[in-house]
């Protein structure tokens, strides 16, 4: 049995480059080229697999852009089942400006899905036998997606045994907590969102303590950038300040940081090595430029460093 699959609506491939300087009508010359497949899910499972762990993917996909995307993945081993679409798979362009250290980030908004595109998703994963462990739902939903169509994800897997654990924004991840899921990753503006306008650390964990009672979730990993991270349970609070790091990129850290604290619960370990190594995850994927994610020596490395503060 597969103990992690990934699901992503909206992958994409990441196009990565690097100029000395942005600047507008001229031309910019790229000094380097890479391709990376992306998309929250994606991304998670390729953190998953990079430490040792047992992950599938399933992710839609179509055109060109769709083709490369599958092999990208088929390059680094991971597992999956791309699900056709009429649309072109979106392509996502970041651009490292080495004179100042900055990166630029362009995220397109991908194709517009049709019912019979989404439901095939839902319909895979409720072919899945046997079930995995956990289920990973991650990244923004398309147009002519349904807001709770993480919610329906949720009605599927949780009969089926699985840990649903989400990573979404807006509408859609306010009906999936409304639905009941075992685990959420917002971010400080998904924080806000759903604690109605909180903006302090100590009321948005007061905000992650009501879902928890409240049955929306029964675990809330909070990202919030410079101010370090929690990890909220029934249990209490465990608290992690953000490591002293010189970042080279400014993506990939909060799915780097949720693949390292799934890859940690399948692996059976205790909710706080999670956490640790988590945090460890999502600082080591800013140390490279590009679109590359965390790489296992970084993690194990900056794991050492991190100091968790309980409640």
């Amino acid at each position: 049995m597969t103990a992690i699959v990934t699901v992503t609506l909206n992958p994409a491939v990441d196009l990565s480059t690097a100029v000395e300087r942005i600047v507008p009508v001229h031309k910019m010359r790229g000094t380097s080229q890479r391709h990376d497949p992306g998309g929250g899910g994606i991304n998670v499972a390729r953190v998953v697999a990079r430490l040792g762990g047992d992950v599938s993917a399933i992710y839609l996909a179509g055109g060109a852009m769709g083709d490369l995307l599958r092999r990208l993945l088929e390059g680094e081993g991971i597992a999956g089942r791309a699900l056709p679409i009429a649309g072109e798979t979106r392509e996502d362009f970041f651009v490292d400006e080495t004179s100042t250290g900055q990166q630029y980030r362009f995220i397109l908004p991908g194709p517009r899905l049709a019912e019979h595109e989404w439901k095939s998703c839902l319909a895979a994963v409720a072919g899945l036998d046997p079930f995995p462990r956990f289920l990973v739902a991650s990244g923004s939903l398309p147009d002519g997606v349904p807001d709770d169509f993480y919610a329906q994800l949720a009605r599927i897997a949780k009969p089926r045994g699985a840990s649903v654990i989400l990573d979404t924004s807006g509408a859609a991840l306010a009906a999936a907590v409304a639905e009941g899921v075992d685990l959420i990753k917002p971010n400080l503006r998904e924080m806000r969102e759903l604690s109605g306008g909180a903006d302090t650390p100590a009321a948005w964990e007061v905000a992650a303590e009501r879902l928890i009672d409240g049955g929306g979730a029964r675990i809330v990993a909070l990202t919030m950038g410079h101010l370090g991270a929690a990890l909220v349970t029934s249990e209490g609070i465990l608290r992690a300040r953000p490591l002293t790091i010189t970042p080279r990129s400014a993506g990939g850290a909060g799915d780097s940081f949720q693949g390292a604290l799934v890859f940690g619960l399948a692996a059976g370990n205790a909710p706080a090595d999670c956490f640790r190594s988590a945090v460890a995850a999502g600082a080591a994927a800013l140390l490279h430029p590009g679109t590359e994610l965390c790489r296992p020596d970084d993690v194990a490395r900056l794991t050492r460093d991190v100091v968790i503060e309980r409640d």
